[in-house]
């Protein structure tokens, strides 16, 4: 078994802030448990490991989902998520996330979102892949995460008693006498007036440090999503559930065979307006993969262009959106119009070269629905977190709803927080792998670990990930803590992956090819044991 680090080496804190709750993270779920926060009059310390607006959410092109529709309801929202998730969701949950999704939606308008309207003046409403209404309310045509961050960072910075620290690398939890997490040490990179590594102190941590598609060598995310909390919770005893299902996005832009990090996302709303998928013989070819041809759910289409891709010369398939026209491509995907513009495809006009990437994260630190952990006065929301609403394979534009409903849920567990205690002497030794080996981690998992797994790739992944674990530094830095980072989450995806002997949603086995719900249909546990990789099943919640 491959030896995991338990703690991150770094210099002594030499410096100490102080609030009742720190939130780590500035996409839609840390602003929001930060807003919900200082609705029960706590302070609060909100990190964030970039500037305060560059969160995956303002990423987000799609939109965000809830039953709002005349003809929809909270039930159909729960049947098509519960069928994106291929058997894995925990039902409890889906129904708290629709029921309460309607709702999350009206308190986004309350802090100032502009969503899109229709010609009577309510919020409009389009499709995405796996959903059978029309339920995705979206903003600036393509900019839905851009608007809904805004709305809320405008909210967070009118607040005096939220203290803002951009740059801001979390290392590890502190704990008190009692194993109650106090607080944090971290590093603030180089900018501000406070430098170096430093502890923030609270009655409680929020980890909302968004996702781990950085760990792949293309992704849709910001490469600051390194799993830093995923991690970051692990060490301090944390389990995890589902991290062997990394939805692969189907259609990202193709922009050259040596792509690495970032690519432009083709969000899936521009097939819910009307585009297909062909194939290199300019064929349409999801009409006879499943009954929603092109709107199926995304791991279905994304196995299927992996298919396309591999049986062609070209290394990426065709997206046909001309019939779209000008009016809809302007008004409803300006950003996407210009990021095809950049690299000279005009969409009105010709077709778009797409492939799959990494893009979100099933998997998370194991919640219930309030961002609880095992671990007392550690809550984790957003994709950081596993609550077990999205299963297998998230249903499109649940994401951003999962953080605002969990946000809002978890401010009832904020009233009553136990009394600061001072944290305890943490080891003195920490370890950390080389951050030139990030680009190694990439590489490996990718290769081993990607889209499409077998058991010699996912053995080899390990055995070569383990050869890494030999070349240890005791340079702190930026790059070391994530390359560590990096390293953990790699090494749980591709262990939890050879664990599981089947394909199910976004999980692929090419030598188990068939879903297996007599031996399967349960969930991946992981935590860190005397330093080793345990892995447990654990029954579905029904």
């Amino acid at each position: 078994m491959i030896k995991v680090i338990e703690k991150l080496h770094h210099a002594e804190p030499g410096w100490q802030v102080q609030a009742d709750v720190v939130v780590i993270g500035s996409g839609v779920a840390g602003l929001s448990a930060a807003i919900n926060a200082r609705k029960k009059n706590l302070s609060v310390l909100l990190l964030t490991k970039d500037l305060l607006s560059t969160g995956s959410t303002a990423w987000a092109q799609g939109g965000i989902a809830a039953a709002l529709g005349p003809k929809d309801s909270p039930i159909q929202h729960l049947a098509d998520t519960l069928e994106a998730g291929a058997g894995l969701c925990d039902q409890n949950a889906v129904k708290a996330l629709v029921e309460e999704g309607p709702l999350a939606i009206k308190n986004l308008i309350s802090l100032g979102t502009v969503f899109d309207l229709d010609s009577q003046g309510n919020v409009a409403l389009t499709r995405e892949g796996g959903h059978r209404q029309n339920r995705i309310a979206h903003a600036g045509g393509d900019a839905t995460g851009a608007e809904i961050s805004r709305a809320l960072v405008s909210s967070v910075l009118a607040d005096p008693m939220i203290q803002i620290f951009e740059h801001a690398l979390v290392l590890d939890l502190l704990k008190d006498k009692n194993e109650q997490v106090c607080g944090v040490t971290l590093h603030v990179m180089g900018e501000g007036l406070i430098d170096g590594v430093g502890a923030a102190l609270g009655r409680a941590v929020v980890i909302a440090t968004g996702g781990l598609s950085a760990v792949f060598e293309q992704t849709t995310n910001p490469l600051v999503a390194t799993g830093d909390g995923v991690a970051l919770a692990l060490r301090a005893g944390a389990s995890v559930a589902d991290l062997e299902f990394i939805q692969f996005h189907p259609t990202v832009l193709w922009v050259g065979e040596e792509a690495r990090g970032s690519q432009p996302l083709i969000s899936e709303a521009v097939r819910g307006e009307g585009a297909i998928l062909l194939n290199e013989k300019l064929q349409p070819f999801m009409q006879n993969m499943h009954p929603m041809k092109d709107l199926a759910p995304r791991d279905v289409v994304a196995h299927a262009v992996v298919e396309e891709i591999r049986n062609s010369s070209s290394g990426y398939v065709w997206l046909d959106g001309r019939k779209l026209g000008e009016d809809i491509w302007r008004k409803r995907f300006p950003n996407i119009l210009a990021s095809c513009r950049k690299y000279s495809i005009d969409p009105m006009n010709d077709l778009i070269p797409v492939v799959p990437a990494a893009h979100y994260s099933m998997g998370g630190v194991q919640t219930d629905m309030s961002g609880k952990t095992r671990v007392p006065g550690l809550f984790v929301v957003g994709e950081a977190a596993n609550t077990g609403v999205h299963g297998a394979n998230r249903l499109a534009s649940n994401s951003l709803l999962e953080g605002l409903v969990v946000a809002n849920r978890l401010a009832e567990h904020l009233e009553n927080l136990p009394k600061q205690q001072d944290p305890v002497a943490a080891k003195a030794n920490g370890e950390l792998i080389s951050g030139e080996l990030r680009r190694s981690i990439n590489q490996i998992t990718t290769t081993g670990a990607g889209a499409i797994r077998d058991e010699d790739g996912l053995k080899n992944t390990l055995k070569e990930l383990e050869l890494l674990v030999s070349e240890k530094t005791k340079e702190g830095s930026t790059q070391a803590w994530e390359a560590t980072n990096l390293f953990t989450v790699s090494t749980f995806i591709a262990s939890a992956a050879l664990m599981r002997q089947e394909s199910r949603g976004a999980h692929w086995r090419q030598d188990f090819p068939k879903k297996d719900d007599k031996n399967w249909q349960v969930r991946i546990k992981g935590e860190i044991e005397d330093g080793q990789i345990k892995l447990t099943t654990q029954t579905i919640a029904q």
